[in-house]
């Protein structure tokens, strides 16, 4: 099923999209619920991003070739760190070039997102607990991070999330095709196959950490070919079978 969650007259509700027709759903998508026989048309909703989340937490360094463009080893264990729940930004959402920043990059991402409380868990019963995957951009003021130090700052900007358009639950998360384009023009170009560090064991290794929560995600690094956007650039990242996120950058 590809879930969504969107707006229509001042309400939020959760939806499946099927083709170009969004039908609403009763209940909770964490929980039970009934997908209806009333539906919009897409373009008669507004989608927001596919959950809240009370936290998102990101892979850095998840593909070779990215290690290799920013000159670091491979890491023997997930280099992990946390955007809050501000950054979320919806499809079709305006990213802010932060003022005090000189260099802001799209980083195109696969998305895991938590289906139900997941702690202690083992690789085997990852599956149990991801509720399907989305689209994500780990969008990053570059300008403003320490190689050597920490990246809170140059990561948490309000808006530096994008995230959806929706999740869907058919699709294999380690053999995806993932690609972003910036104002048209294919920027990043890889397959989550290869990962270093595959999807089910990082919603295992990141369970011994910390609590996972119903909406939380998971972003599993960004491959090659990062690079700056400008105020009045289009992004896009478009995931094979979980389609295309796309925003603007504005001031």
């Amino acid at each position: 099923m590809k879930y969504c969650r969107y707006l229509h007259q001042n309400k939020i509700n959760w939806g499946s999209i099927e083709d170009n027709l969004v039908y609403k759903i009763e209940g909770d998508i964490f929980n039970s619920f009934k997908v209806t026989k009333q539906s919009y048309l897409i373009d008669e909703i507004t989608l927001l991003t596919p959950t809240d989340f009370s936290k998102a937490i990101c892979i850095g360094l998840n593909y070779s070739d990215h290690a290799l463009e920013m000159g670091l080893e491979l890491p023997s264990s997930p280099v992990v760190f946390l955007k809050p729940p501000t950054t979320a930004l919806e499809p079709l959402g305006s990213i802010i070039y932060p003022k005090m920043a000189t260099r802001v990059d799209y980083e195109a991402e696969l998305a895991i997102v938590i289906k139900q409380r997941c702690k202690n868990i083992s690789e085997k019963q990852a599956g149990d607990y991801i509720l399907g995957y989305s689209c994500a951009n780990d969008v990053t003021a570059r300008s403003l991070q320490d190689p050597k130090g920490q990246w809170t700052v140059a990561k948490s900007f309000d808006t530096f999330l994008p995230y959806g358009p929706f999740i869907s639950d058919e699709v294999d998360p380690n053999n995806l095709d993932i690609v972003s384009r910036l104002n048209n023009e294919v920027c990043q170009k890889s397959n989550t196959k290869n990962f270093i560090f595959d999807t089910f064991y990082l919603v295992s290794y990141l369970s011994q950490i910390m609590t996972l929560n119903p909406g939380d995600i998971i972003l599993t690094g960004t491959p090659g070919g990062i690079g700056p956007m400008e105020i009045g650039d289009t992004i896009e990242v478009e995931i094979e079978g979980l389609g295309i996120l796309k925003n603007f950058v504005s001031s």
